[in-house]
């Protein structure tokens, strides 16, 4: 199940991914926000890191204005490695190489057209269990 959560200014792109979810019968959860009304991103990065952390969900989409408050907010969370793309090339080296389980976007930065696409690379692309880069993340871990 994918976890996805969202500010004020990803609701719209937030939407428009949900809607790829569906088409794809992709099973998701939504930890908000519901709407355009102003909203603090830590909240939302938070509830979508602790469904990661519990393994309610196996992967996370955030999304804010940037991608960079939202992806800071996510990655002071143990155990959470969240990446900001805004091209498909580095959603698929940081599921490669990183074994992301946080894609996050900036709604201002990547049109919808472009972030469906990002975000299908991300969920379609698995970790390389390569032994340099499991080490890599054991000591991100430390």
């Amino acid at each position: 199940m994918i976890a996805i959560g969202n500010d004020h200014t990803g609701y719209a792109l937030k939407k428009a991914i949900i809607e790829y979810l569906e088409e794809r019968n992709i099973a998701y959860k939504d930890f908000g926000c519901g709407d355009i009304t102003s909203s603090d991103y830590p909240e939302y990065a938070h509830e979508v890191g602790k469904a990661i952390q519990n393994k309610e969900c196996e992967l996370g989409i955030l999304i804010c204005g940037t991608g960079i408050g939202i992806s800071i907010a996510a990655n002071k969370m143990k155990g959470i490695r969240a990446a900001l793309c805004h091209d498909c090339f580095s959603a698929e080296a940081t599921r490669l190489h990183n074994d992301a389980n946080v894609l996050a976007l900036g709604a201002r930065v990547v049109g919808i057209g472009h972030a469906i696409k990002i975000v299908d690379t991300f969920l379609n692309t698995d970790f390389s269990q390569n032994e340099r880069h499991i080490r890599r993340i054991q000591m991100l871990e430390e």
